[in-house]
């Protein structure tokens, strides 16, 4: 017998790649692949469908505890791109689910009374009961054997090939192997219930209620030609301050219809065995164990606001079958499963992360402009960008724009901004970085060429790495200073290049000292290990050193704090006299300043240690020493490390309060950074990871703010300006692949205005080469649930 086996990776966007083959050895058991499934949802029930169309002759139970007409929640949300793989893998389920599915295009956002509509966006949905008939129905049909109200034997991993544990949140399985699993679930701050209307909403509807308790809001969405899946969600002290907490499930439900009277047009809300919960995301380190291998829910969640847990359970099922039939054994295919389908479900993750912090927030983004607020929820997961938003409607976008204040055919990364006296061209900043390439602290061709560089790529300001203010301050023997007469004036050679052959570029000097992490070999050498010989003694706010085997600094006496202090306002004074535009003061990364901001590295029992004010003491007495000495209209800012991705660290709470305490010190505004202050951190990379920080103290203080962390495209430059989570984007790595980046991305948009001039040698390239057809349309995109709910 010959079988076509589809590639669903492949699938999944949208294409197959099929290949003719013989059969596939059973995984060296010698007799068909016995598969037992636990838990009868969408994800075990595909994954039963799928692994017996591709082989008749395996044997395949599924084991629920429920009854077959037993379902919680109501409306599931399917993308084109799961649809897509369903379709290539089995085109009998895409065709009944095709024939149930209830769709439309527009998302609509009230806010304060006014409704902003936004199209394109093409949904797919239907009720979950229906799409479970459809695979009982199609299980069934291939012989698969459905055994409900049962619960799974325990030697289910004995008496069977493979076991797949798809049973959901409290997966058993997965508790009962948590030693090798080992999940990690974290709870949210917002209580949820899933309801439904008895109506179709004509839209997917984001309504916004401020009540006196608090903000709730309602997701809601069409799945059926009468019926509506509503869920309200609200933060748990809101919960508890209306009273909820007190209410049975009959009154909650009454509660809710009267709160969201008007989006239900006056109808009743019904409930399924409702109650109110936390959402839990769930990450295991492990997806399989032996012959036991997890799958959806029990595997990972991904917040509803994304709408992916049961996409993401469907494609576990893809990528799981796929992978029987690629591997010879057994373990080669759990071991290909979980590498194909982490980093997926790990994007996945972050991006609902953003959303569900985005909604635990959204009390801060209340008073922003209407249309604004609106953009700013539908890209909240970073999924959705500027630029593809404007491709969906393009006429909401241009309205959001025009309110934010782009003139006409202005990407919103080139509109101006001011600080103090400087108004910078463009939102775009070549973020600080350390190059180790000064000699005796004076910079020197390299840092010519370097800055000056990236001074004619476009950037609105352009900054220095961080310049020490003393000798010892050095981080390396390669590090630049502001220490010396003779490294002043090799800075003002650079500054005056910037600004005669840069014009409207601005070039700002970066401040600092490295504590504790000096005295370090070129990063390219050992980074933060110790010199093999000339050291120099460290000094810190605690005698901590950053690792094992790094240098032990001494603590600051009160006598060397008014040294340092001292010998910051000299750097400032240099570099005033070099002609520097904007000085910032680098409070972040574990670095002097930052050093005494930490608890985790600030221990002291005097005046500058213990409570968070105490800890700003010293960062705010050199702040203050350098704005007196700073020209007055020039302007000022501080880097600070928002968190410390550390237990016990700064906070996000205490970011704010540290932004706050400096911008009353006269500070324009706040430089964002994360981490680096501990060795032993665990940062949540991601894309943009640092902007939540950035967006939560401009909207909690409304002091400007500069972005910085794995920005990387114009897109997302545009798209966090516009959301108004930021007021600059800081970049780095881009600009070391690109110097021109800022100009490029002009002309990859088709902007040759204000904000982005082309010095006049490099005019000729200002227009993008032309390598192959341009004129053919772009592609309709259709978000689903895996990004439109998600933003």
């Amino acid at each position: 017998m010959e079988r076509t086996i589809v590639d669903v990776r492949e699938g999944a966007r949208g294409t197959a790649r099929q290949a003719t083959t013989h059969p596939q050895p059973h995984h060296n058991t010698g007799h068909p692949l016995r598969v037992a499934i636990i838990g009868g949802g969408p994800g075990g029930l595909y994954a039963a469908a799928l692994l017996k169309r591709l082989d008749p002759e395996r044997q395949i139970t599924v084991w629920e505890r429920n009854a077959p007409d037993d379902t919680f929640g109501f409306g599931v949300v399917l993308s084109d791109e799961t649809l897509g793989g369903i379709e290539h893998a089995d085109p009998e389920v895409y065709e009944a689910l095709q024939r149930h599915f209830t769709r439309w295009d527009d998302i609509d956002i009230v806010h304060r009374d006014t409704r902003h509509t936004s199209s394109g966006h093409g949904f797919a949905a239907l009720g979950r009961r229906r799409l479970l008939e459809i695979l009982h129905t199609r299980c069934r049909d291939l012989g698969v054997d459905l055994r409900f109200r049962a619960e799974a034997p325990e030697d289910l991993p004995r008496t069977h090939d493979l076991v797949i544990a798809a049973d959901g949140i409290h997966s058993t399985t997965r508790e009962a192997h948590a030693d090798v699993f080992r999940p990690r679930v974290t709870h949210h701050r917002c209580r949820y219930i899933w309801l439904a209307a008895d109506f179709p909403f004509d839209s997917f509807r984001f309504e916004i209620a401020e009540t006196e308790h608090g903000v709730m809001q309602l997701h809601g969405y069409p799945y059926a030609p009468d019926a509506s899946t509503v869920i309200i969600e609200m933060r748990d002290e809101v919960w508890r301050a209306a009273g909820f907490d007190e209410l049975d499930e009959a009154e909650s439900v009454e509660r809710c219809a009267k709160i969201f009277a008007e989006a239900l047009r006056g109808r009743p809300l019904k409930s399924n065995n409702s109650t109110w919960t936390t959402f839990r995301t769930v990450v295991n380190d492990r997806w399989s164990h032996g012959n036991v291998v997890l799958l959806g829910d029990a595997a990972h969640t991904a917040h509803f606001s994304i709408g992916s847990g049961t996409k993401l359970a469907v494609e576990d099922a893809l990528a799981l079958a796929a992978c029987l039939e690629e591997r010879d054994t057994l373990p080669e295919a759990l071991a290909a499963y979980e590498a194909e389908r982490r980093p997926v479900v790990a994007s996945t993750q972050r991006a609902a992360r953003a959303s569900l912090e985005w909604f635990e927030n959204i009390a801060l983004y209340l008073d922003q402009p209407p249309r604004q607020f609106a953009f700013n929820l539908l890209t909240r997961s970073r999924r959705v960008t500027h630029d593809n938003l404007r491709l969906r409607d393009a006429r909401f976008t241009q309205t959001v724009e025009r309110e934010f204040g782009c003139p006409p055919g202005t990407p919103p990364m080139f509109t101006p901004f001011r600080l103090r006296g400087l108004t910078l061209r463009n939102r775009v900043v070549v973020s600080p970085m350390d190059m180790y390439s000064a000699a005796d602290g004076v910079p020197g061709d390299f840092h010519l060429v370097h800055l000056g560089a990236r001074a004619l790529g476009g950037a609105g300001l352009v900054m220095t790495e961080m310049v020490c203010v003393s000798e010892e301050g050095r981080i390396t023997p390669g590090c630049a200073g502001l220490y010396t007469g003779r490294q002043a004036e090799a800075w003002k050679r650079i500054t005056n290049f910037v600004h005669d052959r840069a014009p409207g570029t601005a070039i700002g000097v970066q401040l600092g000292h490295s504590g504790r992490k000096g005295s370090t070999k070129l990063m390219w050498e050992g980074m933060d290990e110790p010199l093999e010989e000339g050291n120099w003694p460290l000094v810190a706010p605690s005698a901590l050193p950053y690792k094992e085997f790094s240098q032990t600094p001494r603590e600051l006496s009160r006598a060397q704090l008014t040294d340092l202090r001292e010998q910051f306002a000299a750097a400032a004074v240099r570099a005033a006299r070099a002609g520097f535009d904007l000085l910032e003061l680098h409070c972040a990364h574990g670095y002097l300043l930052s050093g005494f901001l930490s608890p985790l590295t600030n221990r002291r029992t005097d005046a500058y240690g213990g409570s968070l004010e105490k800890r700003l003491r010293f960062p705010l007495e050199v702040f203050d020493a350098v704005r007196n000495v700073w020209p007055g209209e020039r302007p000022m800012t501080v880097r600070i490390s928002a968190t410390d991705w550390a237990e016990g660290g700064t906070s996000a709470e205490d970011a704010v309060e540290i932004a706050r305490a400096f911008a009353a010190h006269g500070a324009d505004a706040i430089d964002v950074s994360t981490g680096q202050v501990v060795a032993d951190e665990q940062p949540e990379f991601g894309r943009s990871y640092q902007t939540p920080f950035a967006d939560r103290i401009r909207h909690s203080t409304g002091i400007p703010v500069i972005a910085v962390g794995a920005i990387s495209s114009w897109d997302d430059v545009n798209s966090l300006i516009l959301a108004g989570r930021t007021d600059l984007c800081a970049l780095a790595r881009p600009h070391l692949y690109d110097p021109h980046w800022t100009l490029h991305a002009a002309a990859e948009q088709g902007y040759t205005g204000p904000g982005a001039t082309w010095p006049a040698p490099y005019r000729a390239g200002s227009r993008r080469p032309q390598t192959g057809r341009t004129d053919a349309p772009k592609p309709r995109l259709s978000l689903g649930s895996g990004d439109a709910r998600g933003g």
